[in-house]
């Protein structure tokens, strides 16, 4: 076996798969749910914005630091947010790739299954999970992230048998992410039982596990139709409506994992059994049954549609997190070994099949949308004009599916627009399920703007009775606006089919 690396050199190497993770994953400001994230940092250094609807992201946000801790980087190294967000996005990745190979370290002594372990996380960051609507890592700066990285350096301490620095480490999760910080305690608790020789039937863990799983201080929050309605438009929170290939993907990795968990302590070497990774098998087995079992237990019954938003299957990030990293580990110990050419018929495939997947993904954008590049995307050039040259506490009206209009490519437009608007469909919907309160005042937006592409005059004059919405952004050619219609407005801003109009 070769020496170990340096620790300038091995940080070195994980700075260029960074590098290389970020290339492959892209980067876009504002997508999706960082319509929320990005929107509460920048109201948390301007209080002025969002005068209307900041309730959509305040209210969850409250139980969050991780806005607090973006916003005082911006005050603390005067940097612009732009640049802000974008390196602590790069640190955020870097630090989950870190986290993953001292777990690969502890679990591997071959120095090619180490790093082919972390490789495999740094391709894979984009791969889509089944039944829960995310990926292993996001094209924006996620809190779940960091906290991924925080639960990931958790694990090493654990596994090094320093449960007080991993606490630390989940309570720095748990201040930032608490839903995904959740499953991550649970898996730490399985493995420092396993390493301990505690079995999971017969140790008092489960029910202290189930009780992490109950939230009980939310549970009293009362739910109502709307907030059903709200709830409806988040398909994952039904498994019924999963396909197929999600449920495969839910149950094949345990099938796996108790394959190796049966074949590993049979094939490794003596030296390789001193390693962690038997007993992060183990638990990690242990831990998808339990979580299988009570994830489901909550998912189905009707009486408990309240816990539905917090996502007890979201424990499959987790899971299928660690399920690479030793996949990615037993192929370089047994496949790729020092072979440069067997690690390129792997990797560069596989890197290649991620970035067009990504290409597709977002057609309309840049692969990289960096501070201060011109965006060639007619919605972003809209944002930006609005940003520039609507009062701050304007409020808008704009399809409430804008999300999903062709050439839209889900960015937000309060996170990028920096103004109010009234709910949409494809994310405050998200919101309105977690905090109930929301869910009238979301179902009554969302019914006021409801055939959206065949409004008329008066339809956008009883918004603006109704709500005080005095802007509107129209995804429609001016040669279908009626005299009647145009007439009830002027429109400064024009650019291909998009307008972006005041109401008189």
């Amino acid at each position: 076996m070769r020496h170990p690396l340096s620790s300038a050199t091995t940080l070195a190497l994980l700075a260029a798969l960074t590098v290389w993770a970020e290339l492959l994953l892209g980067y876009h400001p504002g997508l999706e749910d960082d319509a929320f994230y990005l929107a509460a940092i920048k109201r948390n250094l301007n209080p002025a914005l969002f005068p209307h609807d900041a309730d959509f992201f305040r209210l969850q946000f409250q139980a969050t630091i991780f806005d607090k801790l973006i916003a005082f980087s911006v005050r603390f190294t005067h940097l612009p947010l732009a640049w802000v967000v974008l390196l602590w996005q790069v640190a955020a990745i870097f630090l989950v790739l870190h986290g993953c190979w001292g777990i690969s370290r502890r679990c591997f002594a071959h120095p090619a299954a180490r790093w082919s372990a972390v490789t495999t996380i740094a391709v894979l960051l984009t791969l889509p999970l089944p039944g829960i609507g995310l990926a292993l890592a996001d094209q924006y700066l996620h809190p779940r992230t960091l906290a991924t990285a925080a639960i990931l350096g958790a694990i090493g301490a654990v596994i090094d048998r320093r449960p007080w620095f991993a606490g630390v480490l989940l309570a720095i999760a748990f201040s930032i992410h608490a839903i995904m910080a959740i499953p991550g305690i649970c898996f730490c608790a399985f493995l420092f039982f396993n390493q301990r020789g505690f079995s999971p039937q017969r140790s008092t863990f489960a029910p202290r596990a189930i009780a992490l799983l109950l939230p009980l201080g939310w549970l009293f929050a009362p739910t109502s139709g709307a907030w059903r309605q709200a709830a409806a438009t988040r398909s994952f929170y039904f498994p019924l409506r999963w396909h197929w290939y999600e449920w495969l993907g839910l149950f094949a990795p345990l099938i796996l994992l108790y394959m190796l968990k049966v074949f590993l302590p049979r094939t490794e070497t003596s030296r390789e059994n001193k390693t962690a990774l038997p007993a992060l098998v183990s638990a990690l087995f242990y831990y998808g049954v339990f979580y299988t079992a009570a994830g489901l237990a909550i998912m189905f019954p009707p009486s408990l549609e309240r816990l539905r938003p917090f996502e007890p299957m979201r424990y499959l990030h987790l899971l299928y997190s660690l399920f690479f990293l030793i996949i990615g580990g037993l192929l370089g110990r047994y496949v790729l070994d020092r072979h440069l050419y067997r690690w390129l018929l792997l990797f560069v495939p596989l890197s290649a099949g991620m970035f067009y997947a990504q290409l597709q993904m977002y057609p309309a954008s840049a692969h990289l949308e960096l501070p201060g590049a011109a965006s060639q995307n007619t919605w972003l050039q809209a944002f930006a004009w609005i940003r520039q040259n609507t009062p701050v506490d304007a409020l808008f009206a704009l399809d409430p599916h804008y999300m999903t209009l062709p050439g839209e490519d889900y960015h937000g437009f309060r996170a990028l627009a920096e103004r109010s608007t009234l709910a949409d469909v494809e994310k405050d919907g998200g919101m309105a399920a977690r905090v109930p309160p929301l869910a009238p005042r979301w179902l009554e937006e969302v019914n006021a703007q409801s055939g959206w592409q065949n409004f008329q005059a008066a339809d956008f004059e009883r918004l603006k009775k109704q709500f005080g919405v005095g802007w509107i952004i129209l995804s429609r050619p001016p040669d279908q606006d009626s005299a009647a219609t145009m007439a009830a407005m002027t429109c400064p801003y024009h650019q291909g089919q998009l307008q972006v109009c005041r109401l008189y």
